[in-house]
C-alpha cells in the first residue's frame, strides 16, 4: 500500500532544506468551493505534489482548500498545472507568491483533512460563506482608505498587527480567528453604514470576514484581493504609495516578510525597537514572542527567567 505521509524525521527534513542548492518559490493560495470527498482529494492531490517536490502546509475541508507551499522554481508550471486541474473551481486560483521569496520556508509536505480550512466558530447554517464583500485592488484599497467615512480592519491575531498593519487600520484584539468575527461585529455595531475594508495576510480570513460582517446586517463590505501579500506586489509593480508599514507575519519558518523599513514593535523583554519573533527555546514553554538580538543572547533565546532557568538546570 503507498504511504501518503511523510516518513522521516523533521531534524533531517530540515537540515536537507538549508542544504539545498536550488532556487524555491514559497506560494499561498486558498478557494472556498464544494468538494464532495475531501480524502480522496488529499490522497489524490498529494501524490502529484510529492512527485514535484512540494514541501508546505495545505488544509482541505468539503469547504475547499488552503495552502502555504514551497516549491522549485523549474517546477512552479507543473505546481500551478496540477492544481489547476484538480478540480474545476480551481482552474486559474491565484498564486501568492511570497515577498521575501527565499524558498527556506517549509522542509515536508503535511497535508491534512479538516472540519473546515480557517476555523471560524460558525454553526449557524444560514450563513453564506460565497456571499463575500467586494474585492479591491492595490490601487482602489489606496482611494477608498483615504475617505472619512471608511474604516479598515485587520482581521490577522494581535502578534501579526504588532509587527506590521496599515496605517490607520483598527485592530481586533483577540488571539484566534472564531474569537475575532464576533468580536469585530461588536466592535463595529454603529457603523453598519460606513465602509468597512478588510484584510489579512493572504486573503483567505478576510473574505469570510467579510461575507460574515454583510450576514450581520453590515451594507457597504470591502477586502483586499490577495491581502497583503497580493496588495504590496501591486502596489510596487504599479509604483503605488504602499500604505502598510512594517513587517507582514507570515506562518513559516520566516516568521515574516519585510515590507517598510520602519520597525513599529518592541521587544517584550527590554522595550526597544524590534520585529524579530521568535519561539520560546523552552520546549514546554515555545510561546512566540518579540525579542530583540540582544535580549536573545542574555536570555538564549528563552522568554523569560524561568525558562532560562530551565534550560541551564
Amino acid at each position: 500500500m503507498q504511504v501518503l505521509h511523510n516518513q522521516i524525521s523533521n531534524k533531517e527534513l530540515k537540515k536537507r532544506m538549508h542544504e539545498e542548492t536550488e532556487s524555491r518559490a514559497t506560494i499561498s493560495f486558498y478557494k472556498y468551493f464544494q468538494i464532495d470527498e475531501p480524502l480522496m482529494f488529499r490522497n489524490e492531490l498529494y501524490l502529484k505534489f510529492v512527485e514535484i517536490d512540494v514541501f508546505g502546509r495545505v488544509y482541505i475541508a468539503s469547504e475547499g482548500i488552503n495552502g502555504q507551499i514551497s516549491v522549485p522554481q523549474n517546477k512552479k508550471d507543473a505546481f500551478r498545472e496540477i492544481l489547476y486541474n484538480a478540480h474545476p473551481a480551481l482552474n486559474g486560483i491565484r498564486l501568492n507568491e511570497a515577498l521575501d521569496n527565499d524558498g527556506k520556508s517549509f522542509w515536508v509536505l503535511r497535508m491534512r483533512v479538516r472540519n473546515k480550512i480557517v476555523a471560524d466558530g460558525i454553526d449557524d447554517l444560514s450563513f453564506n460563506p460565497s456571499n463575500t464583500g467586494k474585492y479591491l485592488s492595490a490601487k482602489d484599497y489606496n482611494k477608498l482608505s483615504e475617505q472619512a467615512n471608511t474604516i479598515v480592519v485587520d482581521m490577522r491575531n494581535s502578534y501579526e498587527y504588532e509587527v506590521g498593519h496599515f496605517k490607520n487600520a483598527i485592530e481586533v484584539p483577540a488571539q484566534t480567528f472564531r474569537e475575532q468575527l464576533p468580536m469585530a461585529v461588536e466592535m463595529l455595531k454603529d457603523y453598519k453604514d460606513k465602509n468597512i475594508v478588510m484584510y489579512c495576510t493572504g486573503g483567505i480570513r478576510c473574505e469570510k470576514a467579510s461575507a460574515y460582517m454583510l450576514h450581520n446586517g453590515f451594507n457597504n463590505v470591502y477586502h483586499i484581493e490577495g491581502g497583503i501579500i497580493e496588495y504590496v506586489r501591486q502596489a510596487r509593480q504599479k509604483e503605488l504609495p504602499v500604505k502598510f508599514i512594517g513587517k507582514n507575519f507570515v506562518f513559516d519558518e520566516r516568521l515574516g516578510e519585510r515590507v517598510t523599513d520602519e520597525v513599529i514593535a518592541k521587544c517584550h523583554q527590554c522595550g526597544e525597537p524590534s520585529d524579530r519573533h521568535t519561539n520560546c527555546a523552552n520546549q514546554e514553554c515555545h510561546d512566540l514572542v518579540i525579542q530583540c538580538e540582544k535580549c536573545a543572547e542574555e536570555f538564549i533565546g528563552c522568554c523569560s527567567e524561568q525558562c532560562k532557568s530551565v534550560l541551564l538546570f
